[in-house]
């Protein structure tokens, strides 16, 4: 579902060139969940915005569901996101003058999705939210704001989900709730899941762990499986 070939990030500062990612490569399949790991700074939301097409790689490839990212311009990156990708923010990112059902409608609306108001319905009432429908955001609690926002993350049943920090803005109860819903959704729909996050009971969860030290992948653990991972080519075992 998503394979990486060598890829990098480069930004320029005004103190000249600095490379946040070095060389990286990897793949996920079809209906796996990836929690990426690591210290802040350590370049984990640098490679989700990648994966996710939301920015450019300075050198290497990424194929999102066969698709050449690297070679898409942000039209086509865009109506890819829209025709096969759900997000979930830390914060949220509702929009403040819609109702609940109206921002889990909006994706489907702009994707031309049959009847977006029943299938908001319906995902609002399998998240537990079918009360608060025609509730504001500001008038959620922080936990239902992030339910709402699972919700509209998956009316397209995507094919691929990205979540970052998912829980970061959530006290414990609401956390083991919304990791609950993020796993039980995910089997349901299929949906191959690639998350951030700090919270290690939720990265656990998961089929694997990318851990990112300074820019470079170092290794993949899995509940079975702990092994160094080569983060560019031609390096030696660590």
């Amino acid at each position: 579902m998503i394979e990486t070939k060598n890829i990098t990030k480069i930004v320029t500062t005004s103190e000249g060139s600095l490379q946040i990612l070095q060389p990286i490569s990897f793949q996920v399949k079809p209906g796996e969940s990836i929690a990426i790991v690591g210290a802040s700074g350590s370049g984990k939301s640098t490679l989700l915005s990648l994966l996710a097409g939301l920015d450019e790689v300075s050198a290497g490839e990424i194929f999102l569901d066969d698709a050449p990212l690297h070679t898409m311009d942000e039209e086509q990156r865009a109506q890819l996101r829209g025709a096969k990708v759900g997000f979930i923010f830390q914060s949220f990112m509702l929009v403040q003058s819609l109702t609940a059902i109206e921002n889990v409608m909006l994706p489907a609306e702009i994707a031309g999705l049959p009847d977006p108001k029943k299938r908001a319905q319906d995902i609002l009432e399998q998240v537990g939210l079918s009360h608060r429908a025609h509730h504001y955001p500001n008038q959620l609690s922080g936990g239902e704001q992030q339910r709402v926002a699972i919700a509209r993350a998956f009316i397209g049943q995507p094919k691929i989900l990205f979540a970052d920090e998912p829980t970061g803005n959530l006290d414990a109860a609401n956390s083991e709730k919304i990791e609950d819903l993020l796993f039980e959704l995910n089997r349901e729909v299929g949906t191959t899941l690639v998350l951030v996050t700090h919270d290690n009971t939720l990265a656990t969860k998961c089929d694997r762990q990318l851990r990112m030290q300074a820019g470079e992948l170092i290794e993949i653990t899995s509940q079975s499986n702990v092994k160094p991972f080569l983060a560019s080519a031609g390096e030696g075992s660590r």
